[in-house]
């Protein structure tokens, strides 16, 4: 029995009174029962004290087997708790069996809230971006709030109700410029007043996230809105950017600010994570009217831990964000997307020749855009970060001065898929693209898009709008594939009568453009994501034909073949190594050939199990910055004890300070000490100076073995690098520490697993081109210069009046708000900083809390 136990028993019980007594006899199951349990009780508080106060530092990672011993102490805390009300009759037994009811049925609650929620979200953003896309060409002369389809609704090819804003074609092209530039400057400059994590796709921050990766913010209430708010604008600016990859971003977000109300989510790290991962799942689905395929995406890209029951919750949560998609109706079709399209036609085998070609395109497009997407962006993160504003806005007006002209780039990108997938019949037709006379003219707008888009792809995906590729690939692709069925049509008429086209019926139409053009957009996808599986579901869902399975699969097959031609993983996975993000990725496999000692951290900062004072621990966690320290018997012998975490150490000490005054040099056991050496002695020496009161009086020992880790996950020297990859991968240690016979040899993180996984990659393949640091200065220097002759002309063609301050000063001028621009991408020399969770960092960034 404890000293805080002993004195409340030798308290002398007074003789209690009849109610007293009736009150005794219904409650004592309980009693017996909860005498045994107070030590569980008092650990499982002490557990809820340390997370109150941790809550997940940002930009480290979660310790997934420290965070489920967690959740299994709680739930004996719990059981232990509920042994003796269970057996109560009356309405406190009942009161907690319906609490216990409700515990267990938190997560179909949560997953039900959250899909209505994000189906609901996409209904409106769905609206409002259509909108403000035909705003830009005209207006609806009977009701000013509907777009061109509401307002001439089943006229096809227009009607008098929707009025171009003027006749003359020259004011179009200006108006379009003028609404497409404000659109993305009210973006852009929302994103950085209020979140800067709205930015971008979102797309490999949760999948970090979701591998245990801490971020605080990113899925924060202020980034839902601002991106919900934020996305229809930069998509009606005309910007080469979709809203798929951020559908899935303000999901996740749903998810988090919702699952935050419900205390099993806010409490547990990897019950949230099985919720972020149905969100994912739901934002595909709604962004693509696919909610198996969406599933089936969240498995395949975003989630490193996906067992039964997260696939079974990602399903109902995506079920009920399409139903409830499908009952707002938003494009009053019945469709959830609106490039949903149905085909009665069939393939024949001679056209896989030209479904081959169409997915050798996919994946040479998905390696040229990376390779200089990336070189883009490290152009962006190194000259232009302070003018994120600017940039947006100077690339909304540069691409609508490049689309207008084209039919095919100055509408949305979704409509123009809609149009590239329709078949040629009852009477369907845009600008000439069904008309045999307009066929060369149609080939050459459709290549020029191809390649214009391509271009705007490549610069504009990682501005500082809520930007994704998914649909912009997809345009790619589509008009690369209606190209291709266009040829072949052309070249069927030409020669019908060729052995070739044999399997062709007389009369009936042989090629079919439009098919050609669903799997380009197919082949780009895949080709820019690295997926399979999933974009030949979200395409089945999208036509509903089984009959266009096999030349799916086939295109997407190929893509996949050229795709790994140039490298591992697609756009999302090398935004990853961009930013330094700390991700295993379990899809990766690597034969090294070298054991665990070769790549550990020799030099550890261990704590000895005694010896060490108070003022000696606090001068150690003020000089490191490490998350952990292993705990050994003395620093000779190094025999390993424990682990320590940073967070339990600093509240240890902060806890023994409130209970009483505690001495600097106090002694600080991390092994349970002798009991005479806990008891403060009753006789001191006289004190001389007051320093010496100081150091003499109060506590002169304390004991931190109840917050050590006696269990670490520790290996042997010997053991295989690629088993320690795997055992980051499935069980997500923060840290696994090295011992050799009971004695420390060091520790390895996923730092040390990721920087030797780069410099055997150096070694094979050059990385990093001096020339290439070069050019990109020259081009600064260039724009510098063209920014300055601009302001120059300016002020003089407006005689003094109108005056262009330097090179984005003003508002237009970003501060460094997103914490992202602080990272720079992984390289085999050692001058870069992996964030691997093992240090505190804290360079100003936004510190928000999770939800």
């Amino acid at each position: 029995m404890t000293s805080r136990s002993s004195n409340t028993s030798a308290q002398t019980p007074r003789r209690p009174s009849l109610p007293e007594r009736a009150i005794s006899r219904r409650l004592s199951a309980l009693s017996t029962r909860t005498t045994g349990a107070q030590a569980g009780t008092t650990e499982h508080d002490l557990t809820e004290e340390i997370e109150k106060i941790k809550r997940y530092e940002d930009f480290t990672t979660i310790d997934w087997v420290q965070d489920v011993a967690k959740e299994q102490l709680r739930r004996r805390a719990r059981r232990q708790q509920n042994a003796g009300e269970f057996e109560l009759k009356g309405s406190l037994g009942w009161r907690r069996r319906f609490e216990d009811i409700y515990d267990a049925g938190q997560a179909w609650i949560v997953v039900t809230l959250v899909g209505a929620a994000i189906g609901l979200n996409a209904g409106f953003l769905n609206i409002i971006t259509e909108w403000l896309s035909d705003i830009k060409l005209g207006y609806c002369t009977t009701a000013f709030y509907l777009n061109e389809n509401f307002c001439c609704w089943g006229d096809e090819k227009g009607c008098p109700e929707w009025h171009r804003w003027s006749s003359f074609w020259p004011l179009n092209y200006f108006f379009y410029f003028v609404s497409s530039t404000i659109f993305a400057l009210a973006a852009a400059s929302l994103v950085r007043a209020f979140a800067p994590y709205a930015a971008g796709s979102g797309i490999s921050e949760i999948k970090c996230i979701i591998a245990g990766f801490v971020m605080k913010g990113f899925l924060g209430f202020w980034t839902l809105l601002i991106k919900s708010i934020c996305l229809p604008l930069a998509i009606a600016s005309g910007l080469s950017v979709g809203k798929e990859g951020p559908s899935v971003h303000y999901a996740v977000c749903t998810g988090n600010v919702i699952s935050r109300f419900f205390g099993k989510y806010k409490r547990n790290a990897a019950k949230t994570r099985e919720i972020l991962s149905a969100c994912a799942a739901a934002g595909v689905a709604v962004a693509f009217g696919s909610p198996i395929g969406g599933v089936l995406f969240s498995l395949e890209e975003m989630s490193s831990y996906f067992p039964l029951k997260t696939m079974w919750r990602s399903y109902f949560c995506a079920l009920v964000a399409t139903a409830v998609l499908a009952a707002m109706n938003p494009f009053w079709t019945g469709q959830l997307v609106m490039f949903e399209v149905r085909y009665d036609r069939s393939w024949h085998f001679f056209e896989f020749i030209f479904f081959i070609f169409i997915g050798i395109f996919g994946g040479l497009y998905g390696a040229f855009v990376m390779k200089w997407n990336l070189r883009a962006q490290t152009f962006r993160k190194k000259y232009l970060t302070k003018y994120a504003i600017l940039e947006a806005t100077l690339l909304a007006a540069g691409t609508a001065i490049l689309c207008f002209p084209n039919k095919f780039l100055r509408i949305d990108m979704t409509e123009s898929m809609e149009i590239l997938f329709l078949e040629c019949e009852a009477g369907r037709d845009y600008d000439g693209l069904c008309e045999a006379e307009h066929r060369w003219r149609s080939v050459l707008s459709l290549a020029l898009a191809t390649i214009i888009r391509t271009f705007l792809v490549i610069i504009s995906y990682g501005c500082k709008v809520p930007a994704g590729i998914f649909v912009p690939s997809m345009a790619i692709g589509a008009s690369f594939g209606r190209m291709i069925g266009i040829l072949v049509q052309a070249l069927h008429e030409a020669f019908p009568k060729a052995k070739f086209f044999t399997a062709c019926q007389p009369d009936v139409a042989c090629i079919t453009p439009g098919t050609y053009a669903f799997l380009g957009a197919a082949a780009a996808l895949s080709g820019i994501m690295h997926i399979t599986v999933s974009v030949v579901v979200i395409m089945f869902e999208l036509t509903g034909a089984l009959t266009y399975i096999l030349p799916t699969m086939i295109v997407v097959g190929v893509t996949k073949a050229v795709s790994d031609r140039f490298g591992k993983g697609g756009i999302a996975d090398r935004m990853i190594w961009f930013n330094g993000f700390p991700f295993l990725d379990n899809k990766e496999e690597h034969t090294f050939g070298v054991p665990a000692s070769q790549v550990m951290t020799s030099e550890v900062t261990s704590l000895p199990s005694s010896g060490f004072t108070l003022k000696a621990v606090e001068e150690l966690m003020a000089q490191s910055k490490y998350q952990g320290f292993p705990v050994v018997e003395d620093r000779n012998s190094k025999i390993l004890l424990g682990y320590i975490g940073r967070t339990e150490l600093r509240y240890a000490i902060d806890r023994t300070r409130k209970e009483g005054f505690i001495s600097p040099k106090a002694k600080c056991f991390f092994a349970q000490p002798p009991s005479s050496l806990l008891q403060t002695p009753s006789i001191a020496a006289p004190p001389v100076t007051f320093d010496a009161i100081q150091d003499a009086s109060g506590q002169q020992s304390v004991d931190f073995s109840r917050f050590i880790d006696a269990t670490p996950l520790t290996v042997h020297p010997r053991l295989p690098l690629e088993t320690v990859m795997e055992l980051f991968k499935k069980l997500g240690p923060r840290v696994i520490l090295v011992e050799y016979r009971g004695r420390l040899a060091g520790l390895v993180t996923v730092k040390d697993c990721l920087k030797y996984q780069f410099k055997v990659e150096a070694q094979e393949t050059s990385t990093h081109d001096a020339a290439l640091d070069l050019r990109q200065e020259k081009l600064w220097e260039l724009m510098n210069r063209a920014a300055d002759w601009l302001a120059d002309k300016v002020l003089s063609f407006s005689g003094g009046r109108i005056k262009l301050g330097g090179r984005g000063s003003g508002f237009l001028e970003s501060r460094l708000d997103d914490p992202r621009d602080q990272l720079s991408p992984i390289l085999a020399s050692s001058r870069h900083d992996i964030l691997e969770g093992t240090e505190d960092v804290d360079g100003g960034v936004e510190l928000q809390a999770r939800g």
